[in-house]
């Protein structure tokens, strides 16, 4: 029986994994892919970021990868491989918290999963503008070690100067990676697919334990707080409350995104943000789905309360919610 090609998606928060999935499940309609998403916290915004297919999508949220859901992980894709449904390859978008390990572990010691499913290569996208930060967590040095290609994206936020400081920095962490610079992951598929990079006896030269048990702990300083709300809310007021946000906390925030219901808008408004960085565009209509604006925060000293409040000031006054 043909092993099926799987890719692991991974990087840091907001690096920019589900812009290149986006990318790929453009560039490859014709292909069945069975996508796995992974985030960190309870309520799911990647799953509703990335645009519509008919691949069959498994979207774990109750956790990490690396952590909770590894079990949850196997079971999806045992589920996905014993299911009537073919397809031609698996992806995973890993959270941006996740260390690659325990990955690699489920498809190398799992009997079923070893016997039908042939690891492809782990593909790290890297996040030029904000790696000097991003290197205080392990998560982000072992991502960066463990892949066997490297897209070195947001270049065009830096200045030559600055990328040739973040590409010497990734290159020490790993010298054998195939890296390529990118603005907004765009690179051919053909480049990402395919590749027959993933090489065990790489991996055990980084670490020789990692097919050993091991307890991976995430920074206990970083929390998420996922925010919904049902009443639409005013562009202007959200936009200055967001920005008066990241202007005070910024440093602070890993990731925030989220997608917004404006009142008298059609479509819905979708966001992403790292630190003092933030990206705003329309997205698809809302056509017959449940106009909710929902907001996910990752970071430190997230007062939940706070964000709250902030969210409803936003609602028009007609339609204001009682605090």
């Amino acid at each position: 029986m043909r092993k099926i090609n799987a890719t692991i998606l991974t990087g840091f928060l907001g690096a920019g994994k589900t812009t290149l999935l986006n990318r790929l499940l453009t560039e490859r309609p014709e292909e069945r892919i069975a996508v796995i998403i992974n985030e960190f916290g309870q309520v799911g915004i990647d799953g509703k970021l990335v645009i519509e297919t008919t691949e069959d999508v498994v979207e774990l949220n109750n956790g990490c990868i690396c952590c909770t859901v590894r079990d949850d992980l196997i079971g999806a894709l045992r589920n996905l491989l014993a299911s009537d449904r073919s397809f031609d390859r698996i992806v995973i978008e890993t959270s941006g918290l996740a260390d690659p390990a325990p990955v690699i572990q489920s498809f190398v010691l799992d009997e079923v999963l070893s016997s039908r499913v042939q690891l492809d290569a782990i593909v790290t996208v890297v996040d030029a503008c904000h790696l000097g930060r991003q290197l205080g967590h392990d998560e982000a040095v072992e991502q960066i070690s463990f892949a066997d290609l490297i897209l070195l994206n947001k270049t065009d936020l830096v200045s030559s100067d600055e990328l040739a400081v973040v590409e010497r920095r990734v290159r020490q962490l790993n010298p054998l990676a195939r890296l390529v610079h990118t603005k907004d992951c765009a690179i051919p598929m053909s480049s990402v697919l395919d590749l027959a990079a993933f090489d065990l006896k790489n991996i055990l030269s980084i670490d020789p334990a990692i097919l050993e048990d091991h307890e991976h702990a995430h920074d206990q300083s970083i929390s998420c707080v996922a925010l919904q709300l049902a009443e639409p809310l005013d562009p202007a007021a959200f936009n200055s409350w967001l920005n008066r946000f990241v202007q005070a906390s910024g440093a602070n925030i890993l990731r925030m995104k989220g997608v917004v219901n404006f009142a008298g808008e059609a479509r819905r408004y979708v966001f992403h943000g790292v630190h003092m960085t933030l990206e705003g565009r329309p997205g698809k209509p809302w056509m017959g789905d449940p106009r909710l604006s929902e907001i996910v925060f990752i970071g430190r000293e997230l007062d939940e309360v706070e964000l709250r409040r902030g969210l409803e000031s936003c609602v028009p006054c007609a339609l204001a919610v009682a605090p």
